[in-house]
């Protein structure tokens, strides 16, 4: 028996972290691993039976039977002993005739341990991570089938630990792919968001937030967008900031772009969802109102321009607003904005700050 305390103790770190890959030390009790300690009784005919792991500076029974604590110091372990030797089992026949074996504060109802037999548990590279032991308050010998027996037991707690490291892996992993496809969809949602304020600055003006020019181009082309002026009259809007060369010259530029905010909030605050609002130009805009007869058109065209004569500015400002409408049967062509771009002019030389639809079209 000496020569086996003579041995030397494992490679710590490496068989530590080897129990420590099965996370299984401080668990609650499993039903698979007391089953495993009940058969180890009953084939020894033992009163006491034990899976211990040795962690650190103690020993923790995974599960027992018969044993009055749950875990004892590494230093009176006899299981510490046993996994000196990892590929063969550890049996002491009478624990008081051998003096060199640590003496343990563990009872089997009240009396100490004369019996151990333990066979180490091992992990697939080898390292000892504890024992399937069993116990007796009497010196005693194993029969070579309770010996082979208690050795199969061990070989079958391996089995659950190896299933145990499996399924952490496993989880482990599906973490992992879950924490991939939470970037992928970030990063996706994230080049979304990038492709849709590229899209965004490509189709609206920077100052106003408004369409701009190019975006009206394609509303020509959206054959959606274009059905709905195939099905109802709807009336083209042009507004043009009445002296805004004067308003830059006097006041600014910055002004001068806050009086275009200005406008385009008058704009933006006085029409529909569905309508269209575009700067067309420096200080033009262009409002498209589908399914909107001439008549109701003006009365959103004076909105606009008694928002914009109210706006909080330090210096008057206005607009002059033509009018022009299309009928269903004909897209919003040149002509339509022709007649608009002419109504627009009269309102300029007529006086600005003021209103003028075109009548000049009769279908």
């Amino acid at each position: 028996m000496s020569a086996v305390l003579s041995l030397p103790l494992p490679d710590e770190v490496s068989r530590q972290a080897a129990l420590d890959a099965y996370a299984v030390v401080d668990t609650v009790p499993e039903q698979a691993y007391d089953d495993i300690v009940r058969l180890a009784m009953s084939l020894c005919d033992a009163p006491a039976a034990a899976i211990s792991l040795v962690d650190h500076d103690r020993q923790w029974f995974k599960a027992q039977i018969g044993l009055d604590v749950r875990q004892t110091p590494r230093s009176e372990a006899i299981c510490d002993r046993a996994i000196r030797q990892p590929g063969h089992a550890l049996v002491i026949h009478d624990l008081e005739a051998q003096s060199l074996y640590p003496r343990t504060s563990m009872r089997i109802d009240g009396q100490p341990l004369r019996f151990y037999a333990g066979v180490p548990l091992l992990s697939p590279d080898g390292h000892a991570l504890g024992t399937v032991c069993v116990m007796d308050v009497r010196p005693r010998r194993l029969r070579q089938g309770q010996r082979e027996g208690l050795e199969v037991l061990a070989r079958q707690t391996q089995h659950l630990l190896e299933l145990r490291r499996y399924a952490l892996e496993q989880r482990r992993l599906l973490s992992e792919r879950e924490a991939l496809a939470k970037r992928l969809e970030d990063a996706r949602a994230d080049l979304q968001r990038r492709n849709d304020q590229l899209e965004h600055s490509a189709t609206h003006d920077a100052l106003t937030g408004l369409l701009n020019r190019a975006a009206l181009s394609q509303l020509r082309e959206n054959p959606a967008a274009m059905a709905k002026l195939q099905h109802a009259p709807y009336t083209l809007m042009l507004l043009d900031v009445d002296h805004f060369k004067q308003v830059n010259d006097r006041h600014g530029h910055l002004l001068g772009d806050r009086a275009l905010r200005a406008v385009a909030d008058a704009v933006a605050g006085s029409i529909r969802h569905d309508d269209v609002a575009v700067r067309y130009g420096g200080e033009e805009f262009l409002i498209l109102l589908p399914d909107t007869r001439l008549a109701s058109a003006t009365q959103v065209a004076e909105r606009i321009r008694q928002h914009i004569a109210r706006a909080a500015l330090p210096f008057p400002l206005t607009v002059s607003i033509g009018l022009a409408a299309g009928e269903p049967t004909r897209d919003w062509s040149e002509r339509v904005f022709d007649r608009a771009d002419q109504a627009l002019y009269r309102a300029k030389a007529t006086g600005r700050n003021r209103i003028v639809a075109d009548d000049t079209w009769r279908g």
